[in-house]
């Protein structure tokens, strides 16, 4: 491949590449701090209080989305509305100094669930949650070697003045919704499965930065399967949900009209990329040592190996406007969750998890300064009477801070990731509120 002779060929090349750079991954990636890469595992309020240890759970209705199966083992027909509040706090030291990301104080995740038993062997299940996804904002200049601009020729050869050296990103957000229909059998009184589909919608992703902005949204299609089996104070299940591929279709737009003047970024133009989310399995026990106290175990594995490449492209001559290398790896969950039937119509929750990180160094990202973390969860669930019960969860997240110093220089081209150019020790957590009030009805 030719390479730029002239110094302005080479600020052409290079303000063209890290612009699309900057834009695209600020479409398909956001900071997440509650799971593995930027997923968002907290389905119920039930689960917020279990930390997520819910796959093997035949009783609670909070359990159903993390197994349809555990539908079967549920008497009645009933309705869940609730919301999952998040409240992130994440911040970095770079040779700029220390930068906090000055997102949303709180972001709001529906979660909603419903059953219908139809017969004593067939049930109906729907759910409605956000599975993947958050929102990062860093301050302009909050990395050093992003910083600082390029002198453009003063007239009559040049517009004059200066452009940014490279797209000082700001904010970088994505909403993903999943509806997931589902149908379950009843193989014999301890034994259950389900099958059902994934519909997701990526409701919105968009990157604001310094000189460009890009806004999108797409849909996308998987599957889940899932199995359980309950005797006695016994239960086992396991939860599958496939890869999937979203079409992610937006519009590019250029903030700075002097760097299209000059021909340092391509045009204002719609584009499209494929977003691949993970694919999940979840296995669980539990066990009930006592008629009040219950026991589970789960281990997730987060199939992150899909989430290799991001590439971009443009709609006007459909060439590739940019390719980003991430590289991931599948990640391990452990999760222990407690239920206490303090009541007759109270039961508390507890839970503990521990959540490994798959990003490593060699594609370090900045947009996602993911890490192993610890989550903390506490809950609880109240029947009122007539089939209605409200519940509430809290979930605190703690990030093992990450030093990160990398060997590869940055040079200015478009690749940032895994460079020294996003050298910094970061830090994070988060806090979690989960309020969920259902309704039961008399089944078939």
């Amino acid at each position: 491949m030719r390479r730029p002779t002239s110094m302005s060929e080479k600020r052409n090349i290079c303000g063209s590449r890290l612009t699309t750079a900057c834009a695209v991954m600020g479409v398909c990636i956001s900071s997440n701090l509650q799971a593995s890469g930027f997923a968002v595992p907290e389905l119920s309020a039930t689960g917020i209080g279990t930390a997520n240890a819910l796959v093997a759970n035949p009783v609670d209705r909070g359990a159903v989305p993390y197994n349809p199966a555990a539908l079967a083992f549920h008497d009645e027909s009933w309705l869940s509305v609730g919301s999952l509040l998040i409240g992130p706090e994440f911040s970095v030291d770079t040779a700029n100094g220390s930068g906090d990301s000055a997102g949303a104080n709180w972001l709001a995740a529906p979660m909603l669930q419903g059953a219908i038993k139809l017969n004593e062997r067939w049930s109906a299940g729907f759910s409605v949650n956000a599975p993947f996804g958050l929102e990062t904002r860093w301050k302009t200049n909050t990395f050093a070697p992003l910083s600082g601009s390029i002198p453009l020729p003063p007239p009559p050869h040049g517009p004059g003045g200066s452009v940014p050296a490279s797209p000082q990103p700001t904010q970088s957000s994505l909403e993903i919704l999943d509806v997931v229909p589902t149908l379950t059998y009843a193989l014999s009184d301890e034994l259950a499965v389900a099958v059902g589909a994934d519909l997701y919608w990526v409701k919105s992703a968009k990157l604001n930065s310094s000189i460009t902005q890009l806004e999108g949204d797409g849909t996308g299609l998987g599957f889940n399967l899932s199995a359980l089996y309950a005797k006695g104070p016994f239960s086992a299940g396991i939860n599958f949900h496939s890869s999937t591929t979203i079409n992610v279709e937006g519009s590019y737009s250029v903030l700075n009209p002097t760097l299209l003047l000059i021909g340092a970024l391509q045009p204002s133009q719609t584009a499209e990329l494929d977003l691949d989310l993970p694919w999940r399995l979840q296995l669980g026990v539990r066990y009930a040592f006592t008629p009040a106290l219950a026991v589970e175990v789960d281990w997730t594995r987060n199939g992150w190996n899909t989430f290799e490449a991001i590439q971009v492209t443009g709609d006007l001559n459909g060439a590739i406007l940019f390719e980003d290398r991430n590289d991931w790896e599948d990640a391990n969950a452990y999760r222990l969750g407690v239920t206490y039937q303090l009541q007759e119509q109270t039961q508390l929750r507890f839970g503990y998890a521990y959540d490994e990180t798959p990003q490593g160094d060699a594609y370090f990202s900045a947009r996602v300064p993911d890490n192993d973390r610890h989550l903390f969860g506490i809950g609880v669930g109240h029947r009122l009477g007539d089939g209605w019960q409200i519940e509430a969860g809290y979930m605190y997240v703690k990030f093992e801070e990450r030093k990160y110093r990398s060997a590869t220089l940055y040079l200015g081209d478009a690749e940032i990731n895994g460079t020294d150019a996003i050298d910094g020790d970061y830090e994070a957590n988060a806090h979690l509120i989960g309020l969920a009030v259902s309704r039961s009805f008399d089944a078939f």
